[in-house]
């Protein structure tokens, strides 16, 4: 697992820039952590990498929002309101979770792995990345008012 302390909105948004170039059509960037945690300028960052130019806000109303002219397809999801993996494939988001054409940012990941799961355990069946897919697993929490912590863990096939 890799750790990465940011000191700014700034430095996060420089870590999702440069994981850009790590991203693969079939990734899912799963982001898990409290209100104001950072999810949301991590993906701001990725969309920057993948030379997105439009303004990336959480999709949190709409629960997602599809970007389709950066060197990637990204969909950015936000999970928040829905409860569970029912309500997720009732909402018609499933297929961007389990093998989507390129990437997708989903913020409060959690809600697809089941509220019982815990870092460190086993990923669900549902949550493990299809042949030729990459998962990365994030996590951030905040160390102070601007300070966060980010650890993530990559799972393929």
């Amino acid at each position: 697992m890799d750790t990465f302390i940011s000191n700014s909105p700034e430095e996060t948004f420089g870590l999702g820039r440069r994981w850009a170039a790590e991203l693969r059509p079939g990734w899912v960037v799963g982001l898990i952590g409290d209100l104001g945690s950072g999810k949301t300028q991590l993906v701001k960052g990725l969309a920057a990498g993948l030379g997105i130019p439009a303004t990336v806000t959480s999709p949190t109303f709409a629960l997602l929002q599809e970007h389709d002219d950066g060197t990637l397809p990204l969909a950015h999801i936000d999970l928040y309101r829905l409860e569970s993996q029912q309500e997720i494939v009732s909402a018609g988001l499933e297929h961007y979770l389990t093998t989507p054409d390129g990437v997708t940012a989903a913020e409060w990941f959690e809600r697809w792995l089941g509220r019982d799961w815990q870092p460190g355990q086993p990923l669900p069946e549902s949550a493990k990345p299809a042949d030729g897919q990459v998962l990365r697993l994030v996590h951030l929490a905040d160390e102070g008012e601007t300070k966060r912590k980010i650890f993530h863990e990559d799972f393929s096939d």
